[in-house]
């Protein structure tokens, strides 16, 4: 297992050196997914065989990191270091050098590892040698958490693509059910990992890590975090809070009801 934490920190101190080359801090974003491919690559390099299953995690776990960095990447790249790092950047002064470092690199390493504990045990483990009804319902949770991120995304971009949007509010599509359809897709999909990785000697270890990232999506970096600016700085934004709910899709409420 430190195999992994050991490939996932070297890659992101690695990074961490660029990012001051760069003077930008928001390459740590694209690499968030890829992280976890790195980290499954070292997982397969390190056992012996290609059984089923560490064939299917790897292949499930590279589709969603490519995806998902060619987005943010698509996104961000030439538009900027993000707010929340210019935000800090000011903040440290000619301190951020080796505070990025570690707010920033080293704590994304980290997490990234315990989040995917599910990658270690479905890739590691021997047992059982052929895929079983875990395998299957983990394929198909992941495939909906995959589906509704890469939706989300794909509506976002296109309604920002749109010069008439400009300012106004994104609640259409899968964004009229849920603020953030792209965060409750990535939880999911973890889930759906670690289901897969539950059918082996993993048990519910495994799902210790989705049970992290869903957390911190939640309360943390994710809906938390975006609502506190979203809120002050885009218009109708408390409006959409009231009547969507915040995470999990459902239903709109009307005005005087109550989002979930």
């Amino acid at each position: 297992m430190l195999i992994g934490l050991a490939t996932i920190v070297a890659l992101f101190t690695l990074l961490w050196l660029v990012s001051l080359i760069i003077k930008n801090a928001s390459i740590v974003d694209i690499w968030w997914g890829l992280g976890f491919v790195v980290m499954a690559g070292a997982y397969v390099l390190t056992t012996d065989g290609f059984g089923p299953r560490r064939i299917l995690t790897v292949t499930l776990v590279t589709l969603w990191g490519l995806r998902l960095a060619w987005y943010i990447g698509s996104r961000n790249i030439g538009h900027g270091e993000d707010f929340r790092y210019v935000k800090w950047r000011q903040e440290n002064g000619t301190s951020w050098w080796w505070y990025s470092y570690f707010k920033v690199f080293l704590m994304q390493s980290v997490i990234g590892w315990v989040v995917g504990l599910p990658l270690y045990f479905a890739i590691r483990a021997p047992q059982p040698a052929a895929l079983t009804l875990w395998d299957i319902v983990g394929t198909v949770v992941f495939g909906a958490g995959f589906l509704f991120e890469a939706i989300g995304d794909g509506q976002m971009r296109q309604f920002k693509a749109n010069p008439a949007n400009k300012g106004r509010l994104m609640n259409a599509g899968l964004w009229r059910y849920t603020r953030h359809p792209n965060y409750f897709g990535e939880a999911v999909l973890w889930w759906g990992l670690g289901v897969i990785a539950a059918g082996t000697a993993g048990g519910l270890v495994s799902l210790v890590g989705p049970a992290i990232i869903t957390f911190l999506l939640l309360k943390v970096s994710g809906v938390s975090l975006l609502e506190k600016t979203l809120t002050v700085t885009k218009p109708g934004y408390a409006e959409y809070i009231a009547t969507t709910s915040s995470f999990v899709p459902w239903l709109p409420a009307s005005q005087g009801g109550s989002a979930v």
